[in-house]
């Protein structure tokens, strides 16, 4: 069973970077540059893990993180936040999630 991935970021060129790398790799995946419902979006798609970047305009990745394991519904789903800038989980908290990656990301196959 292929896995699915949701992958939230507002830089295009960063989007088609993983949604190329993540096929590549045989995972399912769905891409977005904003979400209005973050866990509407999970209904619809039921991924198996969520990245998404940690500065989104209108909001930051690490709220939308905060309703996903918030959520009884989606508590458990893995959310791997990604950011350009690390040292924001220092400054402003990880809201709970289970990984975090920097950009930029480096693939290896």
């Amino acid at each position: 069973m292929t896995k699915k991935v949701l992958v939230l970021d507002d830089d295009e060129a960063v989007l088609e970077v993983l949604e190329a790398a993540l096929q590549y790799a045989n995972f399912d995946v769905r891409i977005a540059d904003e979400s209005s419902d973050i866990l509407k979006d999970i209904e619809a798609f039921n991924p198996d893990v969520v990245l998404i970047d940690y500065l989104l305009r209108g909001i930051n990745g690490g709220e939308l993180c905060h309703q996903i394991k918030n959520n009884s519904k989606t508590a458990k789903l893995p959310v791997i936040l990604i950011s350009a800038y690390p040292r924001v989980l220092l400054s402003l908290g990880d809201y709970g999630c289970n990984a975090f990656m920097a950009k930029p990301l480096i693939f290896r196959t």
